[in-house]
Formats: C-alpha cells, sequence, structure tokens
C-alpha cells in the first residue's frame, strides 16, 4: 500500500478548516492542518508536505504571503490559494493555482488536488527536501 499523500491545509476559519480536513481525509488524503500562516511555517517544517492548500484572507500573514515563503523553501511543492478573486486581484501570486473559494465544488477541488499531488516534481529519494532550518528562521 502507497503511503498517503500529506497536505497542509491552512484557513484561520476553524469551520472551514474542519470542513477540508474531514473531505480531504474521507478521499484518502492524511490532513495537517494549521489556522495561522506562522503555524503552518512551522508543520511544514515537521511533515513532509507533497501538497499545501491556502486561504488567502487570514489576519497577519495573507495566503499569497504564505505560499510565497512555503515557496522559497520549497518550489517543487504544488500549492492552491482559495479566496475570493476580488480581494486576491490581478497582483502575481506565487501560488501554482488559484480557487474560488465559494464557486469552487469539493470535486473540482478534490481533481485539482489530484492532479496537482500526481505531478508533483521533486528532489530525488535521499536528496535534501528543504531549506536548512537557519533559512526556515531567517523566513519567519
Amino acid at each position: 500500500m502507497r503511503p498517503k499523500k500529506i497536505i497542509l491545509c491552512v484557513d484561520d476559519n476553524e469551520q472551514d478548516l474542519s470542513i477540508l480536513r474531514f473531505m480531504l481525509a474521507t478521499n484518502g488524503y492524511r490532513v495537517v492542518a494549521a489556522t495561522s500562516g506562522q503555524e503552518a511555517i512551522g508543520l511544514f517544517a515537521e511533515f513532509q508536505v507533497d501538497l499545501v492548500l491556502a486561504d488567502f484572507g487570514m489576519p497577519q500573514m495573507n495566503g499569497n504571503q504564505l505560499v510565497d515563503r512555503l515557496k522559497r523553501l520549497a518550489p517543487h511543492v504544488p500549492m492552491i490559494l482559495l479566496g475570493d478573486p476580488q480581494k486576491m486581484g490581478g497582483d502575481i501570486h506565487a501560488a501554482d493555482a488559484l480557487l474560488a473559494k465559494k464557486n469552487c465544488s469539493p470535486q473540482e477541488l478534490l481533481e485539482r488536488i489530484k492532479v496537482m499531488s500526481a505531478r508533483k516534481r521533486g528532489p530525488r529519494k535521499g536528496a535534501q527536501r528543504m531549506a536548512p532550518v537557519s533559512e526556515l528562521a531567517a523566513a519567519s
């Protein structure tokens, strides 16, 4: 049996986070959840994350800022931003995909996650996966 893919879900709304966690877990994913960007950075360093799913609208550090920091640490990990397209604006985002949080069906989200986690490119086995801890601390 293949190991489950690990998805890091980040959302300051605990109800939305709970729904995402349940949906992903019942579809065969292992879910690691965070309610803030700082917490997510710590979990990202602790787990071998296969994909990041982050809410755009969070206090202190929005989803785009979080994705930007995580991409500097591990550019090969696919990352999806969920949010209101109006608020995300026309800015350039570091995320691999942007999805409208309110208009995205669970099936659409699951399909996107399936495709993006399957295409994950990364270092070969035995290669260093992440930046040194000193870089993690500097990015905080």
